[in-house]
């Protein structure tokens, strides 16, 4: 179909399409939605086209779409297992436990595929990868761009992925064959992009930063004048113009002061009000921009907190707040997607965020101690968990497996005296 066949209109009787997110027709050239579909984004008010991608050339867009991803593709993700007493186990023999753990595909590593699904499903809404099984097993997951997968849900209300391959040719893939990784959802079949929804707070940030980059381009920065109550010939000029750049300019002679004659005055220009505004502007659409992607202004490198006990805490709101929900949406994705009806039952995905919930070394002492019975309390974990848990080998002895509270208990020497007697 070429770029014309969009403005021709539908011959009468022609059976009506049903929506599709890949197909839109247009008025004519003149149709103010035909420049925004050319450019492959949205049109903002303040006069720039917003695409994922050039979104994420502000820095504050990076920064969140850099921190949410990073932070879940740090983190391990472990197949488990329901053992027999009901707790929770890393079922390392499940072909599905590499895939999320370790090696997804030939030429990703875990870290990097969960990042760039992360990256796209804040970027684009949507994050798609297509499952390799041999026979039931799970034994890859290959990435997707977004932009080359159309979804779409039958009248049967199956869904059906059309993918664009790099050749051109399309491909439709049922849903059992596609890990599909959504954001918020209006239709529950596709996510909304979250830079497509804070289009205006980004388009106007950028704006603000192209017109401070203008002004360092084309406008007058000129720190003060000098003043002389008669008029300077041209000779005399070109000595005082000389005598500045030569003696003043620059930033090693940044400070210095000027020395006057003929009764001249220096008066410095003072910041105008437009000047302060747009610092103020700039540091507003950050604020908007981390609103649109939940994570705290100081994570945004902005100094609104002391570097202490607060920014644990606003670390802690982060994992809670930010991270949480997509831990949930990538546990159940695979529950989905990549479990049959009977391991959903006996196995589940799941994150270990321990790594962003640690405090410091004084406050993990003191949490292992009370777990382990300091103070006279009952323990509630043996020594190897312990050991586990601040990655330390266990030890084989049958007490480092079991509840015993050293402060109850009798000392190696007491226990040989009474075996004795």
């Amino acid at each position: 179909m070429g770029i014309l066949d969009l403005f021709r209109s539908k011959p009468e009787g022609a059976p009506a399409r049903s929506p599709r997110a890949d197909w839109q027709t247009f008025t004519g050239l003149d149709d103010p939605n035909l420049a925004p579909f050319l450019y492959g984004g949205a049109e903002t008010e303040s006069g720039t086209f917003i695409t994922p991608s050039k979104a994420l050339f502000n820095t504050a867009v990076f920064r969140c779409v850099d921190l949410i991803s990073g932070s879940i593709g740090m983190l391990p993700m472990y197949l488990m297992r329901k053992g027999a007493n009901g707790a929770l186990e890393a079922d390392e023999e499940h072909s599905l436990f590499d895939v999320l753990h370790s090696i997804p595909n030939g030429w990703q590593t875990a870290y990097e595929f969960r990042r760039l699904m992360q990256a796209n499903a804040l970027n684009e809404g949507n994050a798609y990868a297509q499952i390799v099984r041999s026979g039931r097993r799970v034994v890859a997951l290959h990435p997707l761009h977004p932009s080359r997968v159309c979804v779409e849900q039958k009248d049967d209300l199956s869904v059906v992925y059309q993918v664009t391959r790099k050749d051109g040719r399309q491909i439709e893939l049922p849903q059992s064959e596609v890990f599909h990784l959504r954001d918020f959802s209006t239709d529950g079949i596709v996510g909304l992009s979250r830079t497509r929804l804070a289009k205006e707070a980004i388009g106007l940030a950028m704006q603000t930063e192209k017109s401070a980059a203008r002004l360092f381009k084309n406008g007058t920065m000129v720190g003060g004048a000098l003043t002389h109550p008669g008029k300077l010939g041209d000779e005399e000029f070109e000595n005082l113009d000389t005598s500045l750049k030569d003696k003043f300019s620059g930033a090693e002679n940044a400070h210095k002061w000027l020395i006057l004659e003929e009764g001249m005055k220096a008066e410095p220009f003072s910041p105008s009000a437009r000047d302060s505004q747009q610092i103020e502007t700039r540091n507003h659409q950050i604020e908007e921009i981390a609103r649109a992607f939940g994570v705290p202004r100081p994570l945004l490198m902005m100094d609104d907190t002391s570097w202490g006990s607060g920014i644990e805490t606003l670390g802690l709101f982060f994992v809670r707040y930010a991270l949480a929900p997509w831990f949930v949406a990538w546990e159940q994705a695979v529950a989905r997607s990549l479990l049959t009806r009977e391991e959903r039952k006996t196995h589940k995905a799941d994150f270990d965020e321990r790594e962003l919930l640690r405090g410091s070394i004084k406050d993990q002492a003191e949490y292992l101690a009370k777990a382990l019975g300091a103070g006279g309390s009952r323990p509630w974990i043996s020594q190897n968990e312990a050991r586990d848990y601040v990655g330390l080998s266990q030890r084989s002895d049958d007490d480092a497996n079991s509840l015993k509270n050293p402060m109850t208990q009798p000392a190696n020497g007491a226990k040989a005296q009474e075996k004795n007697l």
